[in-house]
């Protein structure tokens, strides 16, 4: 009678799925971004925001959870129901945790399901306007004859700018004081205030803050300049080749989320990002629409967790929960 029992109610669920599919979404969707408000995935969340909910015709809404360089907001969407209401907008930090935290409450990989690779961003190398030097390399020669004297802000300990840095003073000797906040836009707000004296972060957040001289940019992470400030090096032409910082955006779902759901909003998601209105607003910041089929999210993942992992353990970089 048990096994009967057990029979019949597993096959009541695979006759439920895809019926529980095909009313998709019959109540409002929650967007959790792990991050304080104002960081790239908050900007990009609010811009996908409008698109979804006309054409979804339910309220999506938005809820940041910020803490842990993204895992807390991470793990809360790792860990809810697999039905497509609760959805998750990460930045490339979600391939640097694994690579950095040796007790991560959730597996990045195989308890999340990619949706959508949304865009990728350069970052800026930034300084404080205050501080002194025309370029990269007289910034490097004044902060390596100063040791500790300058202080950079990055959204957390083992974040993504952290380890950039990190390569940076191995490439040039400098020694500077690490400065974390709870998210990309406190850091950048710290480094504008002159709390601390130089950041890395993302153009699409940096951008807006350069443009209006709170902040002076010294390079770009991308591998070619960027049309929006043509003027401005990238890591390589400003001396240190091979030094590439790139972030980007993604939307995931809770491992086990129907496919067709995760087709849906895929395909959903790839329209809004490349309508006219919407591709220019994510340009205006930085943002190189990318899309394409969940498959290219869950690739880049698994290849930065590689390349951040090799990154991590030479310059003996981790953190313990």
């Amino acid at each position: 009678m048990i096994a009967r029992a057990a029979a019949v109610l597993g096959l009541t669920v695979l006759l439920a799925a895809p019926a529980a599919a095909a009313d998709y979404p019959d109540r409002p969707i929650k967007l959790i971004v792990p991050t304080s408000p104002g960081g790239v995935n908050d900007i990009v969340a609010r811009l996908i925001q409008p698109g979804l909910n006309a054409v979804l015709k339910q309220p999506i809404i938005i809820e940041n959870k910020s803490g842990a360089n993204n895992i807390i907001g991470t793990e809360f969407v790792a860990k809810s129901p697999p039905d497509g209401y609760t959805l998750v907008v990460v930045p490339a930090s979600h391939s640097v945790n694994p690579a950095v935290q040796p007790k991560m409450p959730f597996d990045t990989e195989k308890d999340l399901t990619p949706i959508i690779l949304v865009g990728k961003t350069a970052m800026m190398f930034l300084v404080n306007p205050q501080v002194p030097g025309a370029s990269l390399r007289d910034f490097a020669a004044l902060a390596k004859a100063n040791p500790n004297k300058f202080a950079f802000a990055t959204p957390g300990v083992a974040s993504q700018a952290h380890l950039v840095i990190t390569q940076w003073e191995a490439m040039t000797g400098v020694e500077a004081t690490h400065v974390p906040y709870r998210g990309g836009a406190p850091a950048m707000l710290a480094t504008i205030g002159g709390e601390t004296h130089f950041t890395m972060m993302s153009s699409a957040l940096a951008a807006p803050q350069v443009e209006a001289g709170k902040l002076r940019a010294l390079a770009i992470g991308s591998l070619q300049r960027d049309p929006h400030f043509p003027d401005l090096p990238t890591l390589s032409e400003a001396g240190y080749p091979g030094l590439e910082a790139v972030t980007w955006v993604g939307l995931f779902a809770p491992a086990g989320t129907p496919p067709e759901i995760v087709a849906r909003l895929n395909s959903e998601i790839d329209r809004i990002i490349h309508e006219p209105d919407v591709a220019a607003k994510l340009d205006k910041q930085g943002i190189a629409v990318a899309g394409g089929k969940p498959d290219v999210l869950g690739r880049l993942v698994s290849e930065e967790i590689v390349r951040w992992t090799v990154i991590a353990r030479k310059n003996r970089i981790g953190v313990e929960r």
